[in-house]
């Protein structure tokens, strides 16, 4: 049963520049009506998704770092009622490095959020223009200041790989970010998805992605400041201080069920996967009618619960169990991967196994993309 919860806040106020929603700006939003409609929400999940307490907690969304700290208190203490907490539960909030949303973070932290993930995404003005972001990087170190004295665990992200960077500049700039002291560092290398605005810029020829061998050499000189930082990789982007993994995104990557509420949120409970109306006025009229957000809630059949439990899982260091998610779906061990496959990749270095236990090389994650396709069996995906 779900031990997580992600609360979907869909707004961004009209004077906060980091919406990618232009139809989720608002002016003002009614906030009893919402808090309300969440709690509504969230209480239908709790009826169908067990007692068991919850682990992590994730507000995540438009600007959740602009909901009233009154309604996030309001929310933690109906889900503790429901669930019941942990020891030590994680309670995250998604953060922009704007002024007034840093304002809040004392008030969101008495409210009861003990870790907050801060999209930096860059320590650099001119890398921060290309990446279409409003705030500069002294912002954004102020931001991060602030969240430092605020919340017990503080996490921030950085984008590399970008055009024209340098293994000079990089270095110099995971440095830099490495002296902060933060305990959770999310790295992510710039990828080019069909459809984007970077995909346009790029079939306008007005920038060249880095080269494959350019981006696999800044990924290589990641993870040895990481690991000599104390902040190794646990997962392909993501890197801690031992105790300060991501709770609630491991829940993910170990394909652990989780409750979803809010417009828009996914979840997984039970062999189901559940989505909520997306459009806010929607999800809204809907807990208003019959209580539940909730627009689609469809079976997921053994097959593609194992294909995406490869997926999620073979991005951690730690591996996957492949007894453990035979036993689960009641599909044989020796079916869930190309054994002949994972056998060439770990000649070649790129994959290892210990008994049940099947993963990937630090020197094959840079490659983890291609890697996929060949250990998750077209059987397996066809069916």
């Amino acid at each position: 049963m779900a031990r997580a919860l992600y609360i979907h806040w869909p707004f961004c106020l009209a004077k906060c520049p980091y919406c990618d929603f232009n139809s989720h700006v608002r002016d003002s939003v009614d906030v009893a009506r919402w808090q309300a409609a969440l709690l509504a929400d969230m209480r239908i999940e709790a009826d169908i998704a067990g007692s068991e307490p919850l682990e992590s907690i994730f507000f995540g969304g438009g600007t959740p770092s602009l909901m009233p700290p009154s309604l996030v208190e309001a929310l933690l203490r109906e889900a503790e009622r429901l669930w019941g907490f942990a020891p030590g539960i994680e309670i995250t909030l998604e953060a922009n490095p704007s002024s007034v949303e840093a304002d809040k973070f004392a008030d969101l932290a008495l409210a009861g959020i003990n870790r907050v993930s801060l999209g930096l995404q860059s320590l650099d003005d001119e890398k921060l223009r290309f990446l279409g972001r409003l705030h500069n990087a002294q912002e954004g170190l102020n931001a991060l200041e602030v969240a430092q004295k605020a919340f017990e665990r503080v996490s921030f992200d950085l984008i590399y790989a970008l055009p024209g960077q340098t293994p000079d500049q990089w270095q110099q700039q995971l440095g830099r970010a490495l002296s902060f002291g933060t305990g959770h560092l999310s790295l992510y290398q710039l990828t080019i998805e069909p459809g984007t605005r970077f995909a346009s810029m790029v079939r306008r020829g007005e920038f060249d992605p880095l080269d494959d061998d350019a981006a696999a050499d800044l990924f290589a000189m990641t993870q040895d400041m990481t690991s000599a930082a104390d902040l190794p990789s646990y997962e392909i982007s993501n890197h801690a201080r031992a105790g300060e993994e991501s709770r609630h995104n491991l829940t993910y990557w170990r394909y652990q069920d989780y409750v979803g509420i809010g417009p828009g949120a996914h979840g997984r409970r039970g062999g189901m996967a559940t989505q909520r109306h997306k459009k806010p006025e929607n999800w809204l009229a809907a807990v208003e009618d019959r209580g539940s957000g909730c627009q689609l809630e469809n079976p997921v059949t053994a097959n593609d619960q194992a294909t995406e439990a490869l997926l999620m899982g073979l991005r951690l260091r730690e591996g996957l169990d492949l007894g453990k998610l035979s036993a689960r779906l009641s599909i044989a061990e020796g079916d869930l991967v190309d054994g002949a496959a994972v056998d060439r990749l770990i000649a070649l270095g790129f994959a290892w196994r210990q008994g049940s236990l099947i993963g990937i090389t630090p020197q094959g994650m840079p490659l983890l993309d291609a890697l996929l396709p060949r250990i998750v069996p077209d059987a397996l995906v066809a069916a």
